[in-house]
């Protein structure tokens, strides 16, 4: 049994503040010296972006679907060991989820890693009436690990004494701060979330405001003693790293810039565990692509920064040629959009890269969003034809038109991808699709991707 100080951020419903809280505990917590290992239920790459800025290191996603009971426990194991703090952040409500029965909740997570909750509460419009809402999660199963609250959103001194005086009274749960409503230190929000940290300047002073604002209104050594009240664990020893590769390193360029920027820090490690090198590159300010085995293009938001890419055609025209020449590329959502012919949106369109026959539009409403099951579709080729991986897709965009050529890698059992039926591009030497691949749900991926640089 080993002891790993620990708290779960949850909050009884989304946007009640719970990112922000988490940010300026992070923040706060690491400038006074500590160590705090940063943690993000569910598929996501905005919120651990933040968080990741916040505490100085990687953040790392626990999701039941995608990972399972036993690799959420392997992995936070192996990143929580030797830190003074780890500090998971919820999604949505604390208890909602796919499941009618919780097993996936933000409480069965809190359950699985016997962590303490701390849950936010958003009082935007409420004074007494928070106690039975407050209560009622008390009451509800998986609501005994509440141990602490905070109180986001309060507008005025006088709502925030009856508030406390009420559930001073009533709820037995001690009020760990209260954050008075502060257009200054918040976060926008847009189609997929908030907004990513890293797109605009002033990242590093946003993330100072907020742990000033949370430091001065949350008990800090509360939060800390919680943390260390949390119960021993028996560790799971985690899945071991693969020796380093004999062969000579393979340079892979991976797209990383403020329109690009959705990866998994595992995704990563496993390829460098392959003996990838991987040379950061951006599509907005870069001229020429490196000498290079293959590229990689992770999400992002390439619709918000259109004009920009469009242009820098002097690169896509020169990348276009590389790619018809033969070089491979491995593609996710925002990349499989920047290489298409056209981009449409809100009445503007925008040439892009040209390497796939195809043209996207972005609708107002998501065309695929949440948890995604891909089944191998083509034989020889990853997945394995009939293999199922468990993933997640999150777009606005759609594919509008779909030149010749094109197959499909994989048949969507769970989701939408291209089409409702089928995802996963195939042309030439691109492989593009909608899903969002985590190598913990996605056994071979990595592998695969060597080869597929590699030929």
């Amino acid at each position: 049994m080993e002891h790993f100080p620990r708290i779960f951020i949850g909050a009884t419903r989304k946007s009640s503040g719970k990112t922000m809280v988490s940010i300026g505990l992070l923040a706060a917590l690491t400038e006074r010296g500590l160590h705090v290992q940063p943690f993000k239920k569910g598929p996501d790459y905005i919120d651990p972006r933040w968080l990741s800025m916040a505490a100085g290191r990687d953040c790392h996603n626990l999701d039941f679907h995608i990972m399972g009971r036993e690799r959420i426990l392997s992995n936070f194991f192996r990143y929580a060991g030797g830190a003074d703090l780890s500090l998971i952040e919820g999604n949505m409500g604390l208890f909602d989820g796919q499941d009618m029965q919780g097993s996936d909740c933000g409480a069965a997570l809190a359950a699985l890693l016997a962590a303490p909750i701390v849950l936010v509460v958003d009082c935007l419009g409420m004074a007494r009436g928070i106690v039975p809402l407050i209560m009622g999660h008390l009451a509800f199963p998986g609501g005994e690990r509440i141990a602490g609250l905070i109180l986001n959103n309060v507008g005025t001194a006088r709502q925030e004494g009856k508030i406390v005086q009420a559930l001073q009274h009533y709820c037995p749960v001690p009020i760990l701060g209260v954050l008075p409503r502060d257009t200054a230190v918040g976060i926008e929000e847009r189609h997929l979330g908030l907004e990513p940290a890293g797109e605009r300047e002033g990242v590093a002073e946003r993330i100072q405001a907020i742990s000033r604002l949370v430091a001065s209104r949350v008990d800090l050594p509360a939060i800390m003693q919680l943390a260390r009240q949390a119960e021993p664990l028996s560790p799971v020893t985690p899945a071991p790293s693969l020796p380093a590769p004999r062969a000579a390193p393979l340079q892979v360029a991976y797209v990383t810039d403020q329109a690009f920027h959705f990866y998994y820090p595992e995704n990563l490690q496993a390829l460098r565990e392959r003996g990838i090198e991987l040379l950061p590159f951006s599509l907005l300010q870069g001229e020429s692509l490196p000498d290079v085995a293959g590229l990689y293009i992770g999400g992002g938001f390439p619709e918000m920064f259109m004009d920009a890419l469009s242009a820098n055609q002097h690169l896509f025209t020169r990348l276009r040629q590389q790619i018809a020449d033969g070089l491979p590329v491995y593609a996710e959502c925002g990349g499989l959009m920047v290489l298409a012919e056209q981009l449409h949106w809100e009445g503007q369109s925008a040439a892009l890269v040209g390497g796939l026959p195809i043209e996207i539009r972005m609708g107002k409403r998501p065309q695929g969003y949440g948890y995604m099951v891909v089944e191998g579709a083509q034989k020889g080729l990853w997945p394995a034809f009939g293999q199922r991986i468990a993933c997640h897709e999150f777009h606005y965009s759609g594919v509008s038109r779909c030149g010749e050529g094109v197959e499909f890698a994989y048949r969507v059992v769970r989701g939408h991808g291209i089409d409702g039926e089928r995802d996963g591009l195939l042309y030439r030497n691109i492989f593009a699709s909608y899903a969002h691949i985590h190598t913990d749900g996605a056994p071979g991926w990595a592998d695969f991707l060597r080869r597929f640089w590699q030929r």
